[in-house]
């Protein structure tokens, strides 16, 4: 009789350990999908050939955007949870201007690069498990 009523707070115990567990690699797990897709961002605007990021009406090669977009998110890594935050919050204006980031093809036509990471994040989130950024 006495082991049966510790057995029943040690089970409470342990099942709300396990649950705690669960909870916080589930949160991992969505943290690292989540930085995948914001690395697969970064990785695809210095793939862009021939386009320039036009930063505060300033032109730079896109080697130069993808280090500033990384710096940036990295000194605001703790209000970017999702890539949607990354798009919002780091990628899509400058903080000093307000103005809003855009890339420029060698057509001449502009975009905005919230515009741009945007149509990109739905590719990525929207490919098949097996071919998604970081899948198996």
């Amino acid at each position: 009789m006495a082991l049966t009523r510790l057995t029943k707070p040690l089970l409470a115990v342990v099942l709300l350990i396990t649950l705690a567990n669960s909870a916080a690699t589930d949160a991992q797990t969505l943290a690292t999908a989540e930085r995948q897709k914001i690395e697969a961002l970064i990785k695809h605007v210095g793939e862009l050939k021939d386009a320039k990021f036009i930063r505060n009406g300033s032109s730079y090669e896109v080697s130069t955007a993808v280090r500033f977009l990384r710096g940036k998110w990295e000194s605001n890594e703790s209000i970017i949870k999702t890539a949607h935050d990354f798009i919002e919050k780091v990628a899509s204006f400058s903080g000093t201007s307000g103005k809003p980031y855009l890339i420029r093809f060698k057509d001449g036509k502009d975009i905005p690069s919230r515009e741009f990471l945007a149509a990109e994040l739905q590719k990525i989130e929207s490919a098949p498990l097996d071919r998604r950024v970081g899948g198996s």
